[in-house]
């Protein structure tokens, strides 16, 4: 028979050590548990929490990457399709949460640009590449998502970089995209396309700030490394 939270003793409930202490007071697997509520007969809701956080070691950030099917993949007992919607959507919640409160950010500086964008992009399992569009204030206007590619690659339409920039009435784009392999190292194809958009940007009088790319690993800038011409 499976046990539901409410059946663990009283000093194990995690439900229980959240209201009196709140959500700091418990672990990451704790908090997965209550989502999961319920255990099987291989194990409680902790259980099957500190299971599929180990296979990313225990870090949240790896297991927010994954769609429903994929953590349905792992064939955890008792982790069905219910759960693996919960857990998908508790942590797309707090994707959310955390950009949200950035939507309106003034971006000056690399190091304030990466960290804008990483939470959009970082966790991406192929790559893509985004616009960040700006006002005289480089507060951010819109962000948007301009084209998906695969593992290693992805096609810029120049065009809609710049339609949108319009679109939006900004003044000044920021671009990025990232690596899902972890590497920082701008490819040919990333310097020639970065050439692309400025020179049809410059044509607009819109200025690009920078092209970021992202990874787990960090950031890099075109702009601190002087390759903006």
């Amino acid at each position: 028979m499976n046990q539901t939270i409410k059946d663990w003793a009283k000093d194990d409930r995690p439900r229980e050590k959240l209201i009196a202490n709140g959500a700091a007071s418990i672990s990451n697997a704790e908090l997965l548990a209550i989502l999961i509520n319920s255990g099987s007969s291989k194990g409680s809701a902790l259980d099957l929490a500190k299971e599929l956080l180990g296979r990313y070691d225990n870090k949240l950030n790896l297991l927010a990457r994954l769609s429903v099917q994929e953590i349905l993949a792992h064939k955890i007992p008792g982790i069905g399709p219910a759960k693996a919607v919960t857990i998908h959507a508790a942590l797309s919640l707090s994707t959310r949460k955390e950009l949200e409160g950035k939507s309106r950010q003034r971006l000056v500086g690399a190091k304030t640009i990466a960290a804008f964008l990483a939470p959009h992009m970082a966790h991406l399992q192929r790559e893509a590449f985004m616009a960040v569009y700006l006002n005289n204030a480089m507060h951010v206007v819109q962000h948007k998502v301009v084209s998906y590619g695969g593992l290693t690659e992805t096609t810029v339409d120049v065009r809609v970089i710049i339609k949108l920039a319009l679109q939006y009435n900004a003044v000044a784009i920021i671009i990025a995209h990232n690596h899902p392999s972890g590497s920082l190292t701008p490819s040919q194809q990333d310097i020639a396309i970065t050439e692309s958009i400025i020179k049809a940007a410059r044509t607009m009088n819109l200025e690009v700030v920078d092209h970021i790319i992202i990874s787990d690993h960090g950031f890099f800038s075109f702009s601190d490394h002087n390759l903006l011409k």
